[in-house]
């Protein structure tokens, strides 16, 4: 499962937008680039540089000191330039009334996004770049200004706007906010509110600072408004920066949480362009992506869910670790992960969300998708003889826990499957409350989750065995034959031809969802070959789209196939239907699985199917999850961890599948 180095060739041109693309705002504004600075600091907006969301902005920062949530610092620096008696505002945002101003995307030339984002702006003879860098690992943005041409003096200004505010929330004009600031080098130290830290606004070229503080009213963001929240906030500007330019200058505007000195600040910027590893190819642009998850603060390594509003997931980060880290050979952050996820667990469960005392442990299957990272690791590695020494501990936690019963009712039945849920509670991935009530509650036996549990005892049983856990082995060795002749009672239809997505006593859940596919693709399954087959054939014709597997059946009459509206019409859509790439990489695994290298081909298309999205919502990246019906739009969060995972261990399997590589 290892895609080699990332030792590429530049090409410039990959990821390229056009004057005629980014003056269309129609295009433009459904287009977003994200970068971020792996340690939990973020920059994004649209390709044209007009914010659309409450969570766009050039630096957003998670506060520690504050509420741990993230914040939005700067959202967004204007630039003017200058000439004799005329001046030209390159910036854009939306008023009220569909009103652009100032409407700077007309200026706009064309942009390339690698190996960082570069926008180039034309009036009359001035020529203008702007390149963007979020500093790695420090809460800082950089902008490079290059003048490229200019045929008579030129002078260009720069207007930070500023919000601090929680990211989820939006800022409104007030009185609490500081007019004072004081003058360092280059630049300013200004502190908007007591709460927040000082900004230190600095330039790499001396400037001149006007201090004219202002309110700007009712900026507005589209993407709130059709998703039914609030979106008119008000921004601040303290004052702005002239500098004059000539032909050929480049300048370097920074803001960040500590002093710089000015004259470092282009070595820092080049240093920072150097780390880059551009997205000059698809898989390129995934193995960025994929990077841009990884959170290392305070002696922790994380995975974020998804940009811009997902915080750390417990099941999400199981999910898609292995497809982050070992695809590409990053064995170090995968155990960093493991290590500090594993001292979170507590009576056997994993936070679904939050640390600490705020941890929400409301996941069943976190504990159970730790195993099957934990085995993606040891495969990888070869370490298998080392896992029960290192984790056993946690490992008998939670078998222990599920079999003798924990919070939510989760208990292994005598049958030996697991029992999970109660009233008003989503436990499953499908998690979706509307009401205070889930839309798919699934309180018994899921499907997945007993996948899942049988696979997790197996592992266990074969690791131990290196350590000679003979009294673990004597406790649990009668257990795989019980969860997998149950399994098969339980949840297997020789009729229909299929597996039952949950049981409940006598009730048996027979609509067509894709969570049993998970149970094709484990390495312990409970499932015959034969039994594979006749589900993954029914998942290719009923689920399967170019963009990942539907959540229900199309002919079910609760199938829902746009996800859009209010969040109660979207919550309601969210597992009714709605298509997740992230579940292709188990349909991907059981495919190959029985069909070997006479698969090879068509898992290759469904791989390839999403090059093209590169170019689309989240540029660079895949999104959380697309309609159901045709076109099939992407929607939700602009960049998935699980997405991106899932396709880069495609794409390991089909390396594997041609020889190519060897299995982890």
């Amino acid at each position: 499962m290892r895609i080699n180095s990332i030792t590429f060739l530049y090409k410039m041109g990959y990821i390229k937008f056009d004057k005629l693309q980014l003056i269309n705002l129609e295009y433009s504004l459904q287009r977003e680039l994200l970068r971020s600075n792996r340690a939990g600091s973020y920059a994004s907006t649209t390709i044209v540089g007009c914010n659309t969301r409450k969570y766009h902005g050039l630096l957003i920062c998670p506060m520690d000191d504050l509420d741990g949530e993230n914040h939005l610092i700067l959202s967004s620096v204007d630039i003017s330039i200058k000439q004799h008696d005329a001046t030209f505002n390159l910036g854009i945002r939306k008023y009220p009334g569909g009103n652009y101003d100032p409407k700077g995307h007309k200026y706009v030339r064309d942009l390339e996004s690698e190996p960082i984002p570069k926008t180039t702006f034309r009036v009359g003879g001035v020529v203008l770049d702007r390149e963007n860098i979020l500093v790695e690992n420090e809460e800082r943005i950089m902008v490079r200004y290059t003048l490229v041409d200019a045929h008579s003096p030129t002078t260009i200004v720069l207007k930070p706007f500023l919000a601090c505010r929680n990211v989820h929330k939006l800022s409104k004009a007030n009185m609490n906010v500081n007019y004072k600031y004081k003058l360092i080098p280059n630049g300013i130290k200004y502190r908007m509110y007591p709460e927040y830290k000082p900004l230190y606004i600095q330039i790499s070229k001396t400037p001149e600072y006007v201090h004219v503080p202002n309110w700007y009213y009712n900026v507005e963001y589209h993407e709130e408004q059709v998703r039914g929240y609030d979106y008119q906030e008000d921004l601040f500007v303290p004052g702005y920066f002239e500098i004059p330019m000539k032909k050929g200058d480049s300048i370097i505007f920074s803001l960040g949480f500590n002093e710089i000195n000015p004259v470092t600040l282009k070595k820092k910027f080049l240093t920072e362009w150097e780390k880059r590893t551009p997205r000059n190819n698809y898989e390129n642009c995934l193995i960025n992506a994929a990077k841009q998850f990884v959170v290392k603060r305070d002696k922790r390594t994380e995975i974020i869910a998804g940009f811009p509003w997902f915080g750390r997931w417990g099941r999400d980060t199981f999910i898609s670790l292995p497809g982050l880290t070992l695809s590409y050979g990053d064995v170090k952050t995968c155990k960093a992960v493991l290590d500090t996820m594993s001292s979170e667990l507590k009576d056997a469960l994993f936070p679904n969300i939050g640390h600490g005392s705020s941890a929400v442990m409301n996941s069943v299957d976190a504990a159970m998708w730790y195993f099957w990272a934990l085995q993606m690791y040891a495969q990888y590695t070869g370490k298998q003889h080392t896992i029960w020494k290192e984790y056993g501990k946690k490992m008998k936690l939670i078998l222990n826990g599920f079999r003798n019963g924990t919070h939510y009712n989760i208990k292994m039945q005598e049958n030996g499957l697991i029992y999970a849920g109660q009233s008003g509670v989503a436990l499953t991935w499908m998690d979706a409350v509307v009401d205070g009530k889930p839309v798919t509650p699934r309180t018994g036996c899921q499907v997945e989750i007993n996948a899942l549990w049988y696979n997790a005892v197996c592992f266990s049983l074969e690791v131990a065995e290196f350590e000679d856990d003979n009294a673990f082995i004597e406790k649990w060795k009668d257990l795989p034959e019980l969860i997998r002749n149950s399994f098969n009672e339980n949840f297997w239809n020789p009729e229909k031809k299929y597996l039952a997505d949950y049981t409940n006593g006598d009730y048996k859940d027979w609509s067509i969802r894709p969570n049993q596919v998970i149970a094709t693709s484990l390495p312990y399954s409970p499932i015959s070959d034969e039994i594979k087959d006749f589900v993954l054939e029914v998942v290719r014709q009923v689920l399967l789209t170019p963009k990942g597997l539907r959540t229900l059946s199309p002919g079910n009459i609760a199938y829902k196939g746009r996800y859009e509206g209010n969040q109660h019409d979207r919550d309601n859509a969210y597992h009714q239907g709605t298509v997740w790439p992230w579940l292709l990489g188990h349909f991907a695994g059981g495919y190959l699985s029985i069909h070997g290298k006479s698969g090879y081909n068509f898992v290759k298309k469904l791989y390839e199917a999403f090059e093209e999205d590169m170019t689309v919502h989240g540029i660079g990246t895949i999104s959380e999850i697309y309609d159901g019906d045709p076109p099939h739009q992407p929607r939700g969060a602009i960049s998935q961890a699980w997405s991106v995972g899932e396709l880069l261990r495609i794409k390991c399997m089909l390396e594997e599948c041609k020889g190519k590589k060897q299995k982890p």
